[in-house]
């Protein structure tokens, strides 16, 4: 199928939703292969990604121009999540009470007192599980996020 994209706008649009996916899937290698479990924050800025990587597709696919700007505002939202997410982390403000408090409001009596229902542990969006050059995940997804909207929109402006 050809498309009516010109072929460098393709491409930008393309590196930017492998470069969402490769952002999903490091995230998933985190949690599945080095068994770091993800806070509520941590899963919400894996949303905006996934929407990326299917709106890349589909404009590599069927040459919408315009679908471009939306892969750029959903790179924006996962990286303005970020934001969020570095702020509790680093103590400039309050997280979301289902996952800084330790909570473990929903949950019965008679769970917690029964050794045979496996009550998972509250992971906690305040504390840094793994960090490099002293930049957390979650900053690392905001630097990561915010270049892949410039790249989405390169592209919407051509």
């Amino acid at each position: 199928m050809t498309t009516s994209l010109p072929t460098p706008q393709r491409l930008q649009i393309a590196i930017a939703a492998a470069g969402s996916a490769g952002l999903l899937l490091g995230a998933l290698a985190f949690q599945y292969l080095g068994g770091l479990a993800p806070c509520q924050l941590c899963i919400w800025q894996r949303w905006p990604h996934l929407a990326a990587v299917l709106i890349g597709v589909v404009a590599v696919t069927f040459g919408a121009r315009g679908l471009a700007v939306l892969g750029g505002l959903a790179a924006l939202t996962s990286a303005g999540i970020g934001v969020f997410h570095v702020g509790v982390e680093q103590g400039w403000w309050a997280g979301l009470q289902s996952c800084t408090a330790g909570s473990i409001s929903g949950i019965s009596a008679s769970d917690l007192l029964n050794p045979a229902v496996d009550v998972a542990q509250v992971v906690r969006c305040d504390a840094i599980a793994w960090s490099l050059m002293g930049i957390s995940m979650a900053g690392w997804n905001v630097i990561a996020s915010v270049i892949l909207a410039a790249i989405w929109f390169t592209a919407a402006r051509r």
